[in-house]
């Protein structure tokens, strides 16, 4: 059985573009100011750190397998904000569109989670939950319902 925690990325001060911006919705979704700018900067760096520690993980300022599953917030359809914005993020980054998330998960929103369900072999529900979440930002798909 894979460890699921290993296939998340690392990222830390210092990282720039993907998925730093996802990171920093995600980061705002649990309440931290940061400015979505897809550089973990010294504001990231601060805000990390901030967070391991209300979660009572070791607060060295690296996200890797335990801080993203700390992190991710599960959406669906009706809701909206930060983490609605990271998962629209994800999605502009694969399709390469211009649009600027806009944080509600309505119907577009959930035709595009329930087509990436499908075509990664997560069960089909239209929820961004962990299994999702992970296949998102990792790009890894097929192999993390095995894992599980």
């Amino acid at each position: 059985m894979a460890d699921t925690h290993s296939r998340w990325p690392t990222t830390r001060q210092g990282s720039t573009r993907h998925p730093v911006p996802t990171l920093q919705y995600l980061l705002r979704a649990r309440g931290h100011t940061v400015t979505v700018d897809g550089v973990f900067g010294a504001q990231t760096g601060d805000a990390v750190p901030a967070y391991q520690r209300t979660r009572g993980l070791p607060d060295n300022g690296v996200v890797c397998g335990d801080t993203w599953q700390a992190l991710i917030v599960a959406v669906g359809p009706g809701a909206s904000g930060s983490a609605v914005r990271g998962v629209q993020h994800e999605f502009r980054q694969r399709a390469g569109t211009p649009s600027d998330p806009d944080g509600i998960f309505g119907p577009a929103t959930e035709s595009a989670v329930r087509a990436f369900q499908s075509g990664a072999g997560l069960t089909v529900d239209g929820v961004v939950g962990p299994e999702t979440w992970q296949a998102l930002v990792t790009g890894v798909a097929g192999e993390l319902r095995q894992a599980a």
